[in-house]
């Protein structure tokens, strides 16, 4: 008992003393970069820049070791470039290492940067982690990168300094499960075995938040009983998620289901302080004017394609920069019509 209690009293102190020295180092970076960045800006050294940089990289790791060598020199200084706010570094460097900073500088876009910042500390992502998040896109297939800049901003801010998230950070389209295996033909009770038994690599995808409550739970109604294929609850969120898999197309059937299996979970599991239940449909493809249509998101309903089959990468970038450029133009003609 003393001895893992003395266990936990040094692994604890010493995660404390690594945060600390990361933030040290990290923030000494910044300062590193942001001195050479103003050096060469001044007078007429900018066009001697590449100069300088080799010259004082050599200077410092002699006396500092590798840490100091051009190429990483370079980094420290973009890096003071990109996050060129102290006040807004600081608070970044207790929760991110220097690691981290270098998958995030070349992300050009701030609000996107923001985007993988805020989640990377929120789920607590490895550096491995964000990177294939940031290589899977999950910005662009994530429903907040659909909206204008203003929500995008508004809905980063509350996850920041409320640790409140809304939906359209939590909800992604296309899912990606090309980790299941599964190949050609196959039916929607072979899709549901396969996520089953790749739980935590699906909640991985889904979202840390996302706690695994049940499959195929019975409700019945008159007499008739119905299943629910998966059944989650989003601990931000603060409500049960519904999901049902389908292995077609979208069809306009599919949200009279979800509503009615919706509306009986609100009735009958819902527990006080939570918020109403959420709805996703999975399915092999979606038609946008049907889910336009239908005006999904008033029932608390989202569809989403999953792909079991990655695409080639320059493909599926096409496919989210497409439906971006869609919702963001819908969302621009529904604010010109309310205005006029």
């Amino acid at each position: 008992m003393l001895l893992d209690s003395l266990r936990g009293l040094i692994s604890v102190a010493r995660q404390k003393m690594a945060v600390s020295v990361n933030a040290e180092l990290t923030l000494l970076y910044w300062h590193v970069g942001g001195q050479i960045n103003s050096f060469i800006l001044q007078g007429e050294r900018a066009k001697y820049g590449k100069q300088i940089v080799a010259t004082i990289a050599r200077q410092l790791t002699e006396e500092f070791g590798t840490s100091f060598a051009e190429k990483n020199l370079r980094r420290m200084m973009q890096f003071a470039a990109v996050y060129d706010d102290e006040k807004i570094v600081v608070p970044l460097i207790r929760q991110l290492t220097w690691t981290h900073f270098i998958a995030l500088i070349p992300i050009a876009d701030s609000l996107k940067r923001s985007f993988y910042e805020q989640l990377a500390i929120v789920e607590h992502w490895s550096v491995r982690t964000l990177r294939n998040k940031i290589d899977s896109q999950l910005f662009e297939r994530t429903a907040i990168s659909r909206k204008p800049d203003d929500t995008i901003k508004h809905d980063l801010d509350l996850l920041k300094q409320e640790n409140r998230m809304t939906p359209d950070l939590v909800f992604r389209d296309p899912y990606l499960l090309s980790f299941m295996g599964l190949r050609d033909t196959y039916s929607e009770k072979d899709l549901e075995n396969a996520i089953v038994s790749e739980m935590q690599r699906f909640i991985e995808e889904l979202g840390s938040d996302f706690a695994f409550m049940g499959r195929q739970k019975r409700i019945t109604i008159d007499n008739e009983d119905y299943y629910i294929d998966l059944l989650f609850y989003h601990r931000r969120l603060h409500c049960l998620v519904a999901i049902d898999l389908k292995i077609d197309t979208f069809k306009a059937a599919y949200k009279g289901q979800m509503e009615l299996y919706l509306r009986w979970l609100e009735k009958y599991e819902h527990v006080d302080g939570e918020n109403p239940p959420i709805g996703l449909i999975l399915c092999a493809g979606k038609n946008e004017e049907h889910v336009e249509l239908l005006h999904l998101e008033d029932s608390n309903i989202r569809v989403a394609e999953y792909m079991t089959v990655l695409p080639d990468k320059k493909v599926l970038e096409q496919k989210l920069q497409a439906a971006i450029a869609t919702a963001r133009q819908r969302f621009a003609a529904l604010e010109q019509y309310n205005n006029d």
